[in-house]
C-alpha cells in the first residue's frame, strides 16, 4: 500500500507537500500547468510588488489631473481603478486565468515593506479567486535611526494591514533577521498570519571589478542553505498555531524529508525546478513515497513533526549545543 502524501497548508488540502514558489515559472498558465501535471501541490504566482501598484495609481492619476485641466467634467470619463493593461489588471487576470485552468490551489503574492493604500488589492487578489495571498516582506532595515522594534513594529502593521483586506488566508513570508525569532513567529501569528513561510532570500549586491558598478546578483539556492528553514521549523513546529512552509534549499528528496520531519506542512522548491524543469517535482515525489514506504510511515501526517524539537530525542540539538558538537567535531588536514 502506498503512503499518504496529503498535508494541510494555511486550511487548504494539498495532495502532497510539494508548493511550487514564486519565480519565472508561475508567471504563465502554460507553465503552470507543467508544473501541475508534474505533481506540484500548490502554486504561487511571482509577487506583484508595492512599488509596481504604486506607479500605475500614480500614473492614473496624473492621467486624471491631465484632463481635469482641460474640462473639470472630463475627470467623470476616466476609471477609479488603474489604467487598462497596467501590471495590476495584468496580474489580477493571471489570478483568474490560473484559476480557471488549474485543479490546485492558486496563491497570489504581494511583495512590499511599508503599510499603506495598496495592501487593497488583497482584495482585488481574493475576487480574482486566489485561494490564499503570500505576503512577502522584502525589507533591509538600513536607515541608523531604525530601531529593532520599530522594524519589528512595521512588519506587524503590514501583517494587519493586508490581513484586514481579504478573507483568505494569508502566509508571511519573513527574513530570519530578528533577534528573537521565535517571539517574532509567535507576534505574526498573533496578528493574522495563517502561516508563515521561512525564510525570504534576499538578493545581495555584488561589485564588478571591470566596471567599477555595483550589481544585483542572483545566485540559486543549494542544498547547504536549507538548515536554516530546517532549524526554525523544527523550533516552531507545536508552538505557533500556523502553518509552517519551508523555501530556499530544498534540490533532493533528501531536503524534502528532512524538512517534513522537522515540522513544515509543505515544501517549496524554486532554483531546483528552475535548474531542473517541472519534472523534477515527480521525482522527488516518488523519491519521497518510496522512502516513506520503506520506513512504513503511512502518511505525511505520521511523519510530520516527529523529528521537531518537540518530538525529537535531543532537543538541545537545535540551539547552542549543536553550534559546540559542530566545532569539537570539526578536524582539518592543516590543524
Amino acid at each position: 500500500m502506498s503512503a499518504n502524501l496529503r498535508t494541510h497548508y494555511l486550511g487548504l488540502d494539498l495532495r502532497n507537500p510539494i508548493v511550487a514558489s514564486a519565480s519565472p515559472l508561475t508567471a504563465t498558465v502554460e507553465s503552470l500547468r507543467r508544473l501541475e501535471d508534474a505533481g506540484a501541490a500548490a502554486v504561487v504566482l511571482p509577487s506583484l510588488f508595492e512599488e509596481q501598484i504604486e506607479h500605475d495609481e500614480m500614473a492614473t492619476h496624473d492621467l486624471m489631473l491631465q484632463g481635469a485641466e482641460v474640462s473639470p467634467e472630463a475627470r467623470g470619463f476616466f476609471p477609479e481603478m488603474a489604467m487598462s493593461g497596467s501590471a495590476i489588471d495584468k496580474y489580477l487576470q493571471l489570478i483568474s486565468d490560473a484559476r480557471q485552468a488549474l485543479s490546485v490551489p492558486v496563491i497570489a503574492s504581494l511583495n512590499g515593506y511599508t503599510p499603506g493604500g495598496w495592501t487593497h488589492y488583497a482584495r482585488q487578489f481574493e475576487m480574482a479567486g486566489a485561494h490564499a495571498i503570500e505576503l512577502n516582506v522584502y525589507f533591509l532595515a538600513t536607515d541608523l535611526t531604525d530601531t529593532s522594534a520599530a522594524v519589528e513594529q512595521r512588519y506587524l502593521d503590514l501583517v494587519a494591514s493586508v490581513c484586514a483586506e481579504t478573507r483568505v488566508p494569508v502566509a508571511v513570508k519573513v527574513a530570519p533577521y530578528f533577534s528573537a525569532m521565535a517571539n517574532m513567529a509567535k507576534r505574526l501569528v498573533d496578528t493574522g498570519a495563517a502561516g508563515l513561510v521561512l525564510f525570504n532570500r534576499f538578493v545581495q549586491p555584488d561589485i564588478m571589478l571591470d566596471e567599477l558598478e555595483v550589481a544585483s546578483h542572483l545566485v540559486l539556492s543549494t542544498s547547504d542553505e536549507l538548515r536554516l528553514a530546517l532549524r526554525w521549523i523544527a523550533i516552531l513546529h507545536g508552538r505557533v498555531d500556523a502553518s509552517l512552509a519551508a523555501t530556499g534549499g530544498a534540490h533532493t528528496t533528501d531536503d524534502v524529508i528532512k524538512l517534513l520531519l522537522a515540522g513544515g506542512d509543505c515544501v517549496m522548491l524554486a532554483s531546483s525546478l528552475l535548474q531542473n524543469g517541472p519534472g523534477h517535482i515527480t521525482t522527488l515525489l516518488q523519491g519521497v513515497e518510496a522512502w516513506m514506504t520503506a520506513r512504513e510511515y503511512s502518511s505525511v501526517k505520521q511523519l510530520k513533526g516527529s523529528l521537531s524539537q518537540l518530538s525529537c530525542p535531543d532537543p538541545a540539538a537545535f540551539e547552542r549545543s549543536n553550534y559546540m558538537k559542530a566545532l569539537k567535531s570539526y578536524t582539518s588536514s592543516f590543524a
